[in-house]
């Protein structure tokens, strides 16, 4: 049997970005929460606030459970904003909560199931679709994410020609 566990890794992370005392959540996530530029520091004052804050760093942690939240949020790294910043903290929240939940393979067979959906014109920056995917492992949700490298769909006329 095989049971990798970050719960250390975890407490690291939480204490290097000053969230180890955050309140625990059960979701990486909010629901219906809607992450755009036009939350971007718009002064001066606010964006010297920003990158006081470890924002960029504080998004690269990651695990499977939370990838989707993670590759929502990164998309703002290079302007963050509070709200980017707050989104950041509830995924934070999660991993307090869940530090020392890990999978365990015993050795036997591996089933993986997947599945994907779309979602049209759910970006509220360029209008743009995006698709996931989801996968189980032996019952087991493992992974559910936008890929980071594509986060968007490509438009199908740019796949015709």
């Amino acid at each position: 049997m095989l049971g990798p566990t970050q719960s250390s890794y975890i407490e690291k992370v939480l204490k290097r970005f000053k969230t180890e005392n955050l309140k625990r959540r059960f979701f990486p996530m909010r629901h219906g929460i809607k992450l755009s530029k036009k939350q971007s520091p718009k002064t001066d004052e606010e964006l010297k606030k920003m990158l006081d804050i470890p924002y960029a760093l504080a998004v690269q942690c990651t695990r499977p459970d939370v990838a989707y939240a993670l590759s929502v949020t990164s998309r703002y790294q290079a302007c963050a904003g509070e709200t980017h910043w707050s989104a950041v903290k509830i995924i934070f929240k999660y991993l307090r909560r869940t530090k020392d939940i890990f999978l365990i393979y015993d050795g036997g067979e591996l089933i993986l199931e997947g599945c994907s959906d779309a979602n049209f014109q759910s970006d509220d920056d360029d209008a743009k679709s995006q698709s996931g995917f989801v996968f189980k492992l032996n019952g087991v949700w493992l992974l559910g994410r936008v890929p980071s490298r594509l986060p968007k769909q490509i438009p199908p006329q740019k796949l015709n020609t």
